[in-house]
C-alpha cells in the first residue's frame, strides 16, 4: 500500500514518535536525524513513497525545529495523504532543481546526522558535497533502540500478527507433507498467513530431512519423505507488525534420537524464555538457552544467535547474543529461537515472539512446542 501504512495511528501518534526520536538523536550527541525511505519513515510518518526511484525522498528531524519531508513534487499528492503528514511540513521539489541544496538549507554544516540504513549511497554523497563539513553514523550505529520499544497499540498489533501465524502452524499441520516437494509446503504457508491477514510474506522456510541442517535453507524441490524431521520457519507483515514463528515436525514417528534431540531444544527455548525479566542483558537470554543445548553436548551444533529483535520489520535490534550487554526494557519484542543442526542428517528449531512485561515475558506465539507428527 502506498501513502500510508494499514495500522490505524494517528498524526499525534506518529508526532509524538518524531519527537521522541529528535531529542533522543540530541541526547545522542547528533545534530538531527536524515531518514530515507524504508522502514523507520513508515514508522515515522506512516507515509511509503509509491515508488523506489532516484528522486530524492528524506525526512529531516531536529531537537527544537519542526520536522522536514523533502519529497519529489510529483509525489507530494500521496505523501499530504500520509496518516502523520499533519505532524510535519512537507517540501517538494521539481525535476530540475536541486534537492540537496534544498535539503542542506535545513541541516546545520557541521553537525553530525544519523542516517537510515538504507539510504542510497547516491544522496548520502550528494548530501555531503553540498555540506563539506557534515558527517553521518547509520541509524543502526547512532541510535540501534529507536523502535525497540513498543507501545500498547504497537504491542496490539505485533500479537494479532503472531496470532496469524499461529493460525497458519495449526492449518499447515494438517496437510501432507509426505511426497510432496519443499516448495510445495512453502507455497502453502505463504498463501495461509495471506489468509490470516498477512500483507506481505518475508520467509517460508521448509527444510526437510538434512536440509534441516541448514537454518536459512531455501525451499527448493526436495520430494519429503517419511521418516524426515522438517523445520517450518515462516512469518511476514500483518497490517504493518511482524510475525516470525518456528516449529519443527516430524512426518511419522520419530526415532528415539529424534525426540530426544527436539525435547532439548524445547528446554533450551524454555530456558531463554524464563531469561527474560526488565533489566536483564540480552546475552542473558543468550546464555540460558546455549547452556542447555552445550551442557548436553550438543553446543557446537547451535550455531546462531538466540533472537532478534522484531517490529515494522521482520529483524532489527535488539540481538539475543553474547557481548549484547544492552537491558531488556518492557515492550521490546524479540525472537526467543535456539536450534541444533546435526549436518547431513537433520535440524530442530523452535521459535516463539516474546515481548518483555514489568513482570518477565510474554510469548506472542502459543502453539504446541511439542513434536508435532505430520503426514
Amino acid at each position: 500500500m502506498t501513502g500510508s501504512t494499514t495500522a490505524s495511528f494517528t498524526a499525534d501518534d506518529y508526532r509524538a514518535r518524531m519527537e521522541r526520536a529528535a531529542r533522543t538523536a540530541a541526547d545522542a550527541g547528533l545534530a538531527g536525524l536524515l531518514v530515507a525511505p524504508g522502514p523507520d519513515l513508515v514508522w515515522l510518518t506512516g507515509y511509503t513513497p509509491p515508488a523506489v526511484t532516484e528522486r530524492l525522498t528524506l525526512l529531516v528531524l531536529a531537537a527544537g525545529q519542526d520536522p522536514v519531508l523533502v519529497v519529489p513534487a510529483l509525489e507530494a499528492p500521496d505523501a499530504h495523504r500520509a496518516a502523520g503528514a499533519a505532524a510535519l511540513t512537507l517540501r517538494d521539489w521539481t525535476d530540475g532543481k536541486d534537492p540537496y541544496a534544498a535539503t542542506a538549507a535545513l541541516l546545520d554544516a557541521p553537525g553530525r546526522y544519523g542516517i537510515s540504513d538504507n539510504a542510497w549511497a547516491l544522496h548520502l554523497l550528494a548530501l555531503q558535497q553540498a555540506l563539506p563539513g557534515s558527517s553521518y553514523a547509520s541509524l543502526t550505529e547512532a541510535l540501534p533502540m529507536l523502535r525497540a520499544v513498543k507501545d500498547a497499540a504497537e504491542l496490539d498489533l505485533m500479537a494479532a500478527a503472531g496470532a496469524a501465524a499461529d493460525a497458519t502452524f495449526e492449518e499447515i499441520r494438517n496437510v501432507p507433507f509426505a511426497g510432496r516437494r519443499e516448495a510445495e509446503v512453502a507455497a502453502d504457508l505463504d498463501r495461509l498467513l495471506r489468509r490470516h491477514g498477512h500483507q506481505q510474506v518475508d520467509f517460508t522456510i521448509v527444510a526437510s530431512g538434512p536440509n534441516g541442517a541448514d537454518p536459512h535453507h531455501e525451499a527448493g524441490e526436495r520430494v519429503i519423505a517419511r521418516g524426515d524431521m522438517v523445520v517450518l520457519d515462516f512469518g511476514g507483515l500483518c497490517d504493518g507488525y511482524g510475525s516470525d514463528t518456528s516449529r519443527t515436525v516430524h512426518v511419522g514417528e520419530p526415532t528415539d534420537e529424534e525426540r530426544r534431540v527436539h525435547d532439548l531444544v524445547r528446554e533450551a527455548q524454555e530456558a531463554g524464555f524464563r531469561a527474560v525479566r526488565p533489566g536483564a542483558a540480552c546475552q542473558d537470554v543468550d546464555r540460558a538457552a546455549r547452556r542447555v543445548i552445550a551442557d548436553a553436548g550438543y553446543g557446537e551444533y547451535f550455531i546462531h544467535r538466540t533472537g532478534h529483535g522484531i517490529g515494522v520489520t521482520t529483524h532489527e535490534p535488539p540481538y539475543m547474543i553474547e557481548g549484547e550487554e544492552r537491558p531488556l526494557v518492557p515492550g521490546m519484542c524479540f525472537s526467543v529461537e535456539p536450534g541444533i543442526y546435526l549436518p547431513g542428517r537433520f535440524g530442530v528449531r523452535i521459535e516463539d515472539i516474546v515481548t518483555v512485561t514489568e513482570e518477565g515475558g510474554r510469548r506472542l506465539n502459543t502453539t504446541p512446542r511439542e513434536l508435532v507428527i505430520v503426514e
